[in-house]
């Protein structure tokens, strides 16, 4: 059945909703903070780095489409000073927290807006490396037949929205920069992965789609009046992040400092070899044409892995408001969900360039 659209006093009942069935589980409540969640795992995150990691030390780190263990591999990188005992196909931010909570996943990447929800669900997760975006990773695709064209012609339109992934608070960063309020639009909860079916079916008017769903969505659509409306709104951080319970243990911490240069290597092998990516992952595993892979390769951000968090926390913070203005979550001080040990780490193990 579709959901139905959101506005008003209705976020709420919306919100509750989407905190899913572990939430209800756990027994959470919208009044977590920050002490409650540092309470309920008892994680102490005071410890210095260990230099090296312990003969032994495992980590399950999610690998959404196997990006990760392809991006090593092409670039021929040495061996992980741990055991990888599983790499997990999971990219969105409400079944990572669930993977989380369920202890099948150790490290996770993602955007800044799921660590928010999942403060907001009392579960204590932090942030362990940084990689700043200065180009939109998102666009705003119709459902076909729509003569929507421009943002402010959201208003009264049926929109996408999942709260606890990067495409939500693009939404309404976008709704914000055009002047529109929550109740001027009625927000659809459902996840990403539901975006494209609901506007194939249009269920709702519009719907966030990453640059890479984009080209395929118009070849099959664009015929029949579906198009896209890009605007100048950033997620500006991707980032990788991990539960408290696991940054407190000694050997699991230093196995995460281990694994944060390499990740941010990876990420600089692949915008340095656009030819061999577009080859080996957009065409060979997503099916892609060649020209569409090089059309999301012209969009792609350089990497970007400042020495210094303080740009992005001051974002986490812009982010977290912003949902809390829509009564979406509480307020709070997002300083507690970076795990400032590992700041400098990930710009370290990069050249200059990718610094700043």
């Amino acid at each position: 059945m579709p959901s139905a659209p959101v506005s008003g006093l209705d976020r709420r009942l919306f919100l509750s909703s989407l905190l899913g069935v572990a939430a209800a589980t756990a027994g959470l409540s919208g009044c977590a903070g920050s002490g409650r969640a540092a309470a309920a795992s008892g994680a102490d995150l005071s410890a210095p780095l260990a230099a090296k990691v312990p003969p032994g030390t495992r980590l399950k780190i999610a690998s959404y489409q196997d990006v990760q263990q392809l991006q090593f591999k092409l670039a021929k990188f040495p061996e992980l000073p741990f055991t990888v005992s599983d790499w997990l196909n999971i990219g969105a931010g409400p079944d990572v927290i669930n993977a989380f909570r369920a202890h099948s996943l150790d490290l996770a990447n993602n955007a800044g807006i799921p660590p928010i929800q999942a403060h907001f669900q009392g579960y204590d997760a932090r942030i362990v490396a940084i990689n700043v975006t200065r180009r939109p990773n998102y666009l705003f695709a119709t459902k076909p037949g729509s003569d929507i064209r421009t943002v402010r012609g959201f208003a009264g339109k049926k929109l996408a929205f999942s709260q606890g992934q990067a495409q939500g608070v693009v939404l309404l960063r976008a709704l914000k920069e055009a002047g529109l309020t929550y109740d001027d639009v009625k927000l659809v909860p459902l996840t990403s992965n539901q975006f494209l079916t609901a506007l194939q079916s249009g269920q709702v008017d519009v719907a966030p789609l990453a640059n890479s769903q984009a080209p395929a969505y118009l070849r099959q659509y664009g015929a029949k009046g579906a198009h896209t409306i890009p605007t100048d709104v950033v997620d500006l951080l991707n980032l990788l992040w991990a539960p408290a319970s696991v940054l407190a243990d000694e050997a699991k911490a230093a196995a995460v400092a281990a694994y944060v240069p390499q990740w941010a290597r990876g990420l600089v092998w692949q915008w340095e070899h656009p030819d061999e990516w577009n080859r080996e992952f957009y065409v060979k595993t997503q099916n892609l044409t060649l020209a569409q892979a090089e059309s999301i390769t012209k969009l792609a951000n350089k990497p970007l892995f400042p020495p210094s968090w303080d740009e992005a926390v001051k974002w986490e913070q812009e982010t977290a408001d912003l949902l809390a203005e829509g009564g979406f979550v509480k307020r709070f001080k997002v300083d507690s969900l970076f795990d400032r040990r590992f700041e400098s780490i990930a710009a370290r193990a990069v050249a200059a360039e990718y610094r700043r």
